[in-house]
């Protein structure tokens, strides 16, 4: 498997910018009810689609310009934004693949805490602000919660 993971992925000005929308109470949330169609670990968390089928579904993706002038993507699938409430357990949700063909994938994190992602291989990926991880998305990983923070935040990119 191969991943990389860079810190201080954004100029701070940039990222300041991401946080100001999505670390506020005026971005909308949705509920999902499961975390991926495997998990079974009573667990909710929120999703904010920005783009998907070739459609941009939120007003909120300006920030993110210059996350995609740094990826230059060939061609969007996805954007996703992911929170996942603190609760006093570290839940791990079930294994999943992002969409089950080759594909690109790049989880940019928005707040420090102790949750993580976790790669096909057992790589634990720490959740800090301002990091990004390139990886398979086609390939098996999972995601948790968090414990110490109030919330977990992310944005997941999903291309060619």
């Amino acid at each position: 498997m191969s991943y990389k993971v860079i810190d201080n992925f954004l100029k701070q000005r940039y990222f300041d910018d991401i946080c100001k929308f999505y670390l506020t109470d005026e971005l909308p949330w949705f509920l999902e009810e499961k975390v991926n169609e495997f998990d079974n670990s009573n667990t909710f968390y929120l999703v904010h689609q920005v783009y998907k089928n070739d459609t941009v579904n939120s007003k909120y993706h300006n920030p993110l310009g210059p996350i995609l002038d740094l990826i230059k993507p060939k061609a969007l699938i996805r954007i996703k934004a992911n929170l996942y409430p603190g609760n006093s357990e570290l839940v791990t949700h079930a294994s999943h693949v992002d969409y089950d063909f080759e594909h690109k994938g790049a989880i940019f994190y928005l707040n420090t805490n102790n949750g993580y992602t976790i790669l096909e291989d057992g790589t634990k990926i720490e959740s800090v602000a301002n990091r990004m991880l390139f990886f398979d998305a086609h390939k098996p990983h999972q995601s948790t919660n968090c414990t110490d923070e109030k919330l977990r935040v992310n944005i997941n990119f999903n291309y060619f």
